[in-house]
């Protein structure tokens, strides 16, 4: 059996949770500003820039809870 110390244990716990909370909220995110993108997209073919930067920015989440997941790691010694 392995021995890990607890503290270790719920950094490795804390960092599946970051990773994973914040890969389902950018996920669910980034499909609603894209669908909205390509709607307005439809209606004003001027609207690509915005759409594509709109539709970028819940991407931003998922690096930060990866950023999260990195400090909870490295914190435990």
């Amino acid at each position: 059996m392995v021995d890990i110390a607890l503290g270790t244990a719920l950094a490795a716990i804390g960092a599946g949770v970051a990773i994973g909370f914040a890969g389902l909220g950018s996920g669910l995110g980034q499909g609603m500003a894209a669908a909205g993108s390509v709607g307005a997209v439809a209606e004003d073919n001027d609207m690509f820039a915005r759409g594509i930067i709109f539709s970028a920015l819940p991407e931003t989440q998922a690096i930060y809870g990866f950023l999260i997941a990195i400090l909870l790691w490295y914190s435990v010694e």
